[in-house]
């Protein structure tokens, strides 16, 4: 079963469970057939421990899942507005359901595939836990698209395992931007920016 799909299969199951990081608490919803269904994952947390989000930013979520970077984003940028896309449906009613469950107001969230649902927007940063399974193919589409969608001196913010896949991410995101740099990790997940 594979959650970088437009509709997961299989039986639904529904799980429960909160996150504290960076001062904030939330409560959240998940469910069979969006990615790291039971918990938050370790790369989530790494990039969330260390994603640079500044208030009055446009932010984009990318592949949002069940909408914990979105959250958290749209949490330490009040003033701020953030856009959530998945292009799995059902990840998409899990961060809605998220959303109103934390009443988190200043975000927006659609379906569709990588940047369809935010075509001709800017961003002052672009970020994601991008979805390594889905294959390096998609990772590239996700990277060499992103400077279309940031404005000058945006950031993109991608969290991999740096022997798993995020050294080659890493040297793909050198390839479309000039400034590059790793901000942070633990448990062999490091965060990748990429500055506009």
């Amino acid at each position: 079963m594979h959650y970088f799909s437009r509709k997961p299969e299989g039986e639904l199951r529904i799980y429960r469970f909160s996150i504290q990081v960076r001062g904030i608490s939330l409560k959240l919803v998940s469910a069979s057939g969006v990615f790291s269904a039971r918990r938050v994952d370790l790369g989530t947390k790494v990039l969330l421990e260390n994603m640079i989000v500044k208030d009055y930013w446009r932010i984009l979520d990318l592949g949002c899942g069940y909408g914990i970077i979105g959250l958290v984003a749209a949490k330490l940028a009040p003033h701020g507005f953030v856009i959530m896309t998945d292009i799995n449906k059902r990840a998409i009613k899990l961060a809605r359901i998220n959303a109103k469950l934390n009443k988190i107001k200043n975000i927006e969230i659609r379906h569709g595939d990588l940047y369809e649902p935010v075509e001709g927007e800017v961003f002052d940063t672009i970020i994601s836990n991008p979805p390594q399974a889905a294959g390096m193919r998609i990772i590239k589409r996700l990277i060499e698209g992103s400077i279309n969608y940031l404005k000058e001196g945006g950031l993109l913010q991608l969290v991999a395992r740096h022997n798993k896949g995020g050294k080659r991410m890493f040297d793909i995101m050198g390839q479309v931007f000039k400034d590059t740099y790793i901000l942070g990790g633990r448990g062999g997940y490091r965060v990748y920016i990429a500055r506009k």
